[in-house]
């Protein structure tokens, strides 16, 4: 897949999320079905953690003088909600109530960061030469860590969808 291509889902997904919350109140943002549950913030907390997170994996990754050996990853699981995938503690949310301004500000300035560490690469082809460790999927090549974060974030989507 081109880089252009990933960008532009980034975006669509990015708009798909943002609509979703736009149509949502304070209390349907905050609302937890059951205690073992997240609400609609917390999985924008998440979203947003995640994000900051890989920018800083990709950051690393690219620091490697070595090329990876690593194929690049399918990331159809992530689509697949029937099977929990237990998010490491560093992206877990917290229980605090959340404004909708609030998370759309901490989405924003998520991509944002994202965004600009992408446009300093002067050789976006090192994304698919590079790899990262992740802590759940293990050894991934970059342009699998950027793709997995709209893979990701449509996940959650779903997830939300279900939630309302």
């Amino acid at each position: 897949m081109e880089f252009h291509e990933i960008n532009q889902k980034l975006k669509e997904t990015r708009n798909e999320l943002l609509g979703l919350l736009h149509r949502m109140n304070r209390d349907q943002i905050n609302h937890r079905k059951d205690p073992n549950s997240w609400s609609v913030g917390q999985i924008c907390q998440h979203l947003y953690k995640t994000e900051e997170i890989y920018v800083v994996a990709i950051k690393r990754g690219l620091k490697s003088k070595e090329s990876s050996n690593t194929d690049s990853k399918s990331l159809d699981f992530l689509l697949d909600r029937s099977k929990k995938i237990v998010a490491p503690d560093i992206v877990q949310p917290t229980d605090e109530i959340i404004e909708l301004d609030e998370i759309i500000e901490k989405l924003n300035q998520s991509r944002q960061k994202l965004l600009e560490t992408l446009s300093i690469l002067e050789d976006r082809s090192e994304l698919s030469r590079k790899h990262f460790v992740h802590p759940v999927f293990k050894e991934m090549l970059l342009i699998d860590w950027v793709r997995s974060l709209y893979v990701h974030e449509q996940r959650h989507i779903r997830q939300i969808e279900e939630i309302i």
